[in-house]
């Protein structure tokens, strides 16, 4: 971990589960930059301003495509390479709900002990609960949405 605090790794995926579920959040709110205290957050993302990050392990690619801090619900864009894997054995998530939408290739989902093979244009919806594993069998390169809603979260613009 010294290496990755002082910026010269890069962490893995997993890793980064690891440490999401140390702290008692989902994977994505790692990768929300730090809200600055005078600025209202914006409901919009440009897609210059969505990050981009790497697995140096899989090579898998995920852009947070959501605007941070306006919403219990969080979209991420994920292009995935072929013949590559990626676990997350932690399962304390609370109420984090997923769906796995699949836009090119195919993925194969192992939920649990349930594993699922999603092709173009199928969707499936899990609560983050239980070990979860990615796999892309196929030979191209998959892409897929994943939507992930949080509990509630405090209005921002709301004041009391």
């Amino acid at each position: 971990t010294s290496l990755i605090e002082r910026g010269e790794s890069s962490p893995t995926a997993t890793v980064l589960d690891r440490l999401g579920a140390g702290l008692g959040v989902a994977l994505a709110s790692l990768f929300e930059p730090a809200a600055e205290a005078t600025t209202e957050p914006s409901p919009l993302a440009r897609v210059a301003d969505q990050p981009l990050w790497t697995d140096p392990a899989s090579g898998y690619v995920r852009r947070a495509v959501s605007p941070p801090g306006v919403s219990p619900i969080q979209l991420v864009d994920v292009q995935f390479p072929p013949g590559r894997r990626v676990a997350y054995d932690n399962a304390a998530r609370g109420e984090v709900h997923q769906q796995v939408w699949m836009i090119d290739g195919v993925m194969e989902l192992t939920v649990g002990r349930t594993r699922w093979h999603l092709e173009a244009g199928d969707c499936l919806a899990m609560t983050l609960d239980e070990p979860i594993a990615y796999r892309n069998p196929g030979t191209s390169a998959a892409r897929y949405l994943v939507a992930l809603a949080t509990p509630t979260m405090p209005n921002p613009r709301r004041t009391t």
